[in-house]
């Protein structure tokens, strides 16, 4: 595979790539690509979880990235997740979560056989390393930095936090290093993290990340778009210029009822959702369902939504391209009504195979729990 594309591949429907310059210099370099994205265990996955990690990890697989996924559930118990029940968060990340980011690397074009999935437990047990390159990160940061880098935790800046939650920056960036990791991959709300990591790593002594001539670099940070909640926004109309900083407030959210579709939801609950949505008539820079037909249905270099309508307004009609469709919906084309009943559609055929997967005797009754589990953050 030549570099172009390689790296077409890598940067491929994403935010943002720190740096695209030192990018360009590991793949010209044939330097070994080792990817790794980090999940606290917190319940039922959702479509900005799970689809989105898949396609992009569809993505680095097709650019001969060995990929990997962390299941972090001593991030989870600091965080308080899943009531900071730590043997809940093992059953659930070992079961329920494991397998639903399987299944949705599978429904996004990955293969889940060759991704590599471990644990916090896993990484940390009798790993002495570890916790030195904790340290090691620790001594490289000031306090005003990890008490900046909360919002890492979903949680805002400013806001109250016990001396654990300082310590997860810290480890978040230890885990790249101990891993080896040179492509970090995140939503942008983890991208604090990311900068973190890249600022220590040529102070890094016990792991750091070195080249074929001994030279210490910096692991590349690959982000992906954080798809909206389809709640409607706290300010609308949403001003221009704080636009960036309302979509990340607005992002598809567990603890928002009506906000996210889960990979585990049902036909109906998809439908009502998408029926519910926000999605105001010609609008097209602040739509969920839009974002969503972009990011989570158009990835496929070939892909048709098809628009089922009465012939009074308008008749069948199919749309191969996004651009396509976001132009008909800014003309009024388009009605949402009929965007939202096609994305829903859309959305119940391309979540079956996670439907059927659980239902395995082996994954049905842990499922059933998770769903019932109440998320509070």
């Amino acid at each position: 595979m030549d570099t172009e594309k390689q790296i077409e591949l890598i940067t491929k429907n994403t935010e943002e790539v720190l740096t695209p310059a030192d990018l360009k210099q590991l793949v010209e370099t044939n330097t070994k690509l080792k990817h790794y994205i980090g999940f606290e265990i917190s319940g039922k996955i959702h479509l900005g979880t799970g689809l989105m990690t898949g396609a992009k990890i569809a993505d680095f697989q097709k650019a001969k990235i060995d990929c990997s996924c962390y299941l972090a559930t001593w991030h989870a118990w600091i965080n308080n997740k899943l009531g900071g029940d730590l043997d809940l968060i093992r059953k659930v990340g070992d079961g329920y979560f494991k397998e639903g980011l399987k299944v949705s690397i599978e429904i996004m074009g990955g293969d889940s056989e060759k991704v590599k999935f471990i644990s916090g437990d896993q990484l940390y047990h009798n790993n002495d390393e570890y916790w030195q390159t904790v340290l090691e990160v620790s001594k490289n940061i000031t306090l005003n930095k990890a008490m900046k880098s909360i919002t890492i935790m979903g949680r805002k800046e400013g806001e109250a936090v016990n001396f654990a939650q300082l310590v997860y920056p810290a480890m978040q960036v230890a885990d790249i290093f101990i891993q080896g990791v040179n492509i970090a991959h995140a939503g942008l709300d983890q991208r604090k993290a990311h900068v973190i990591a890249r600022e220590v790593a040529l102070k890094m002594g016990i792991k750091p990340l070195v080249d074929r001539n001994k030279r210490k670099y910096a692991p590349i940070a690959v982000h992906h778009h954080l798809i909206l909640g389809l709640q409607k926004p706290s300010v609308w109309p949403v001003p221009k210029e704080n636009i960036q900083e309302l979509w990340s407030s607005q992002k598809m959210s567990k603890s928002i009822p009506g906000s996210a579709v889960f990979i585990l939801d049902t036909e109906e609950e998809i439908r009502d959702k998408l029926n519910k949505a926000f999605c105001p008539e010609k609008e097209i820079g602040f739509n969920p369902v839009l974002d969503w037909a972009k990011h989570i249905l158009f990835v496929k270099e070939k892909y048709t939504l098809s628009i089922e309508r009465p012939e009074k307004f308008g008749g069948n009609v199919s749309y191969n391209s996004y651009r396509e469709l976001e132009a008909d919906f800014a003309q009024g084309k388009l009605h949402p009504m009929d965007l939202k009943k096609a994305v829903a559609e859309a959305l119940v055929k391309k979540l079956e195979p996670a439907r059927k997967h659980f239902q395995k005797p082996t994954l049905k009754k842990l499922a059933e729990e998770v769903q019932n589990l109440t998320i509070t953050r």
